[in-house]
């Protein structure tokens, strides 16, 4: 058994990263959104170096651009359009979001998100448990806002092939959803003290979410 820590937009807020890991992970995915626009990075950094198991991480849309840069110098495996095998674990990762009507510092058109998409996914072997780290949903999995679905259709597009979809970015839209045999978590925002718990299963397709609130 393999016991995940999945936390997304934290947005400046870390006084809860010590209640969060007394949940004894084994490892800890953050899909994004470690700052508000124009926030300062190092406090993140400060954050990640309290996580003493494997973490994988990608950007949000409030995150700068250069996160990517300051994750890959960071204790966080960055995962953005890349992607790695752990044993029976494979992780493909993309962060920012498709766009918004606010002009945030990271947002991707969808051809680059499928473009992104297509090089992180390049060459990878089908796994026991296979996972989409990303900050925006995908298209029609806990999306709304209020009675339209903002998601990423390239991400949905891409979404077949994986189990599990560890995403964020929609505050309004936290929960836990199959879609088609996927399983899309969003466990609301971490700054409000919300986080999931993932518990992976030596076969395809066990997989247990429990979403919490500290």
């Amino acid at each position: 058994m393999i016991k995940i820590l999945v936390l997304t937009d934290l947005h400046g807020q870390y006084g809860k990263i010590n209640s969060f890991l007394e949940l004894d992970p084994d490892m800890v995915i953050i899909s994004g959104d470690f700052t508000d626009p124009n926030g300062p990075v190092e406090p993140a950094l400060r954050m990640l170096e309290q996580i003493e198991v494997p973490c994988f991480a990608v950007p949000g849309n409030c995150d700068c651009r250069e996160m990517v840069e300051h994750l890959e110098e960071s204790n966080a495996v960055a995962l953005h359009g890349s992607s790695l095998e752990l044993g029976m674990i494979t992780l493909v990762g993309i962060g920012g979001s498709n766009p918004t009507p606010f002009g945030t510092p990271f947002e991707l058109s969808e051809d680059e998100i499928d473009v992104l998409m297509k090089k992180a996914k390049k060459g990878i072997k089908n796994n026991v448990h296979n996972i989409l780290v990303c900050h925006a949903p995908p298209e029609g999995t806990l999306d709304s806002v209020g009675d339209t679905n903002v998601g990423s259709s390239s991400l949905r597009m891409h979404m077949d092939g994986f189990d599990l979809v560890c995403c964020g970015h929609i505050h309004d839209d936290p929960g836990i959803k199959e879609v088609e045999g996927t399983v899309v978590v969003n466990p609301g925002p971490a700054s409000e003290g919300k986080c999931a718990i993932v518990t992976l299963g030596e076969e395809p397709g066990d997989i247990r979410v429990e979403i919490l609130s500290l």
